[in-house]
């Protein structure tokens, strides 16, 4: 046959065997028509758009196209209520609906709203629900409800101005209701809401003392404010020691201790700024902050693991097992607690029952089940059981609707659509199916999804789903460069980004490694190359170059102490500065557990745990995690 012939007969039996649908399109056809469609939705050319997605309507987006097109015309009821009702259980018609109700109230159509409207969280509708049930007579109700909607710290939108309107004009409106609203605005720190309030308030004056001492709260060490030693002066005075304990907490408890008995201040105050100081003081490592802790009437889980803590901070190991008796028996039997369980006793003289906890919890895979199993020389527990699917499990879910949505909005090149449409679809599922959907997304190079996916079915030990081994050449070849193991590398990618190399964290952090704008430029000059773009680093290559970089100029502005630098690669290295000790030596774990942030506490711990578990996945030995437990000298 000759060559241009067998070309053309290759070229017609791929198309003869391209999927073909019950109208005889082809999935490829289809696709272009679907994009075809949209623009026909964008130029407005309603006629040649609906013959041409009539045709379309077995293709897995056409309930997504069919949508888009309402969105445009929701002064078509009767289209929007066949909508709602075929395509119920989609994605698009929740959002289908919640745009039609505020179609519905912006043309005060009121009958049709109320007999359509559900409870969505979504407080502008929600503001309109009971402006409508106002208007239909239900007014009691109505007001309840809105002065329960206006009673928040954040301004509320505009489509509340109705409802609030009717609630200001209304005996439910109280000067302790702005008071409450004005209080709460200032301790979510929104100002501005504050000052727009303080005008609807008939002393302004206490007001404006109230902002200028959470401003200035140091101010409250003055008498000269002349501030009541009433209910509202106590506010007042609380409100200003909260303020201060974040920058001075030991200043704010002296303030407090020495003059909170001048006000009026109620129980339930006394409470929440005496556990602000108390947990203040723990947070600022200050040695204080046990018996501040230990002084505090209601207790929760924040305060009793803080307890444990400031005891670490002390290193009074009877603290410890003091406050470790205090907390409930869930918490003690998590692993972090265990560990610290064993510590004490063993610090105190118990050692053949710390054995024994070290020995149990050395088969845990965990940062703590990793130090105890160093502790006592033995192997970390690494067992990887892959999820086992029988039949055709994976074929079956991949055909269901939501999940052929989920893949088409994949391969039309729209990955965030895609991955809503995912998390939609894997709601419905019972946890069981959810494994399978794990695996699904992992044989779709889905790997972020992949892995928050199984977490949601609580399974752990699919070792290779949960650590992949991806962008290889890119970890080992900048390991070599910076004379880190590839494990430390992919520990970070892991933990920073879950290997979505177009991760983009709210503050604008990219990429694998998630390196911010301004220091991917810095990084970018120290090695003398032309810095691209913003975007250069959702390039693998790029990304991860710059990231090991960074962490290598962190290793060393701390002294090769890799759980400083890491604790840095999180929160940066002028807090980890301030966090060092400024007397005495701290053993690396307890510094680790009483890093002030939550974020950072587990991110250090996170990141040391994956590398041992990348250490097994990439078959080395050359780690173990006491090599990242020397101590933490005083900065």
């Amino acid at each position: 046959m000759k060559k241009k012939y067998r070309y053309g007969y290759l070229l017609l039996m791929c198309v003869l065997t391209l999927p073909v649908n019950v109208s005889g399109n082809t999935l490829e056809q289809q696709r272009a028509d679907f994009l075809q469609a949209e623009k026909l939705i964008a130029q407005g050319n309603d006629e040649a758009f609906w013959d041409l997605a009539l045709s379309l309507k077995s293709y897995p987006l056409y309930p997504y196209l069919h949508y888009q097109w309402l969105k445009n015309n929701l002064h078509q009821t009767s289209r929007i209520l066949g909508f709602l009702s075929e395509y119920k259980d989609t994605r698009y018609a929740d959002l289908l609906r919640s745009q039609w109700l505020s179609y519905l109230a912006q043309h005060e159509n009121w009958h049709e709203f109320l007999q359509h409207y559900q409870a969505s969280g979504n407080s502008a509708l929600e503001c309109q629900f009971y402006w409508a049930k106002y208007l239909t007579g239900d007014t009691q109700l109505a007001l309840n409800e809105a002065k329960r909607l206006w009673t928040v710290a954040k301004s509320l939108p505009k489509e509340c101005d109705a409802l609030t309107s009717a609630l200001i004009k209304s005996p439910l409106f109280t000067q302790e209701l702005i008071w409450q609203r004005f209080e709460l605005a200032l301790r979510k720190d929104n100002v501005q809401l504050a000052e727009y309030l303080k005008r609807l308030l008939t002393d302004q004056a206490i007001a404006d003392v109230w902002l200028q001492i959470h401003k200035k709260p140091e101010l409250i060490g003055s008498d000269s404010l002349g501030i009541n030693p009433d209910q509202q002066g106590g506010r007042i005075f609380a409100h200003a020691v909260d303020r201060m304990a974040k920058a001075d907490p030991e200043l704010a408890m002296q303030i407090w201790d020495s003059r909170k008995y001048n006000f009026a201040i109620d129980a339930q105050t006394d409470q929440r700024i005496e556990r602000r100081l108390a947990l203040a003081l723990a947070f600022n490592k200050n040695k204080k902050a046990y018996d501040r802790l230990s002084r505090l009437g209601n207790v929760d889980a924040e305060v009793r693991e803080w307890k444990a803590r400031a005891a670490l901070l002390e290193q009074n190991w009877q603290h410890v097992a003091d406050a470790l008796a205090g907390l409930t028996d869930q918490e003690r039997l998590e692993p972090r607690w265990q560990y610290w369980q064993a510590r004490a006793l063993a610090k105190t003289g118990d050692v053949l029952q710390a054995q024994t906890i070290y020995n149990h919890l050395a088969e845990d895979r965990s940062f703590y089940g990793f130090l105890a199993a160093d502790t006592v020389s033995k192997p970390y527990q690494l067992t990887d059981k892959p999820v086992f699917l029988s039949g055709n499990e994976l074929e079956a879910l991949a055909e269901e609707n939501d999940f052929k949505i989920a893949r088409e909005l994949d391969f039309l090149g729209r990955m965030p659509e895609a991955q809503r449409q995912w998390w939609f679809a894997v709601k419905k599922l019972p946890k069981e199916r959810l494994m399978t959907a794990a695996k699904l997304a992992q044989q779709w190079q889905w790997n972020q999804v992949a892995i928050f996916t199984l977490a949601k079915a609580d399974y752990w030990d699919d070792m290779g789903l949960r650590f992949p081994v991806n962008y290889l050449n890119e970890v080992s070849n900048n390991a070599n460069r910076h004379n880190l193991d590839p494990a430390v590398i992919f520990g970070l990618i892991r933990q920073e980004s879950v290997f979505d190399r177009y991760a983009e964290s709210p503050v604008g952090a990219r990429g694998l490694m998630q390196i911010m704008p301004k220091t991917g430029q810095q990084i970018a000059r120290d090695l003398r190359e032309n810095w691209q773009s913003e975007a250069s680093l959702f390039d693998p290559g790029i990304n991860v170059k710059y990231g090991s970089f960074y962490y290598r100029q962190l290793l060393d502005r701390f002294n090769g102490h890799f759980a400083l630098a890491t604790a840095a690669y999180n929160a940066g290295p002028r807090r980890v500065g301030q966090w060092l000790p400024s007397g005495e030596t701290v053993p690396a774990d307890i510094w680790i557990e009483t890093i002030p942030f939550k974020e950072t506490r587990k991110y250090v711990s996170s990141v040391l745990s994956y590398i041992m578990i990348y250490q097994e996945r990439m078959h080395r030995k050359a780690l173990r995690i006491k090599d990242f437990m020397l101590d933490v000298l005083p900065g």
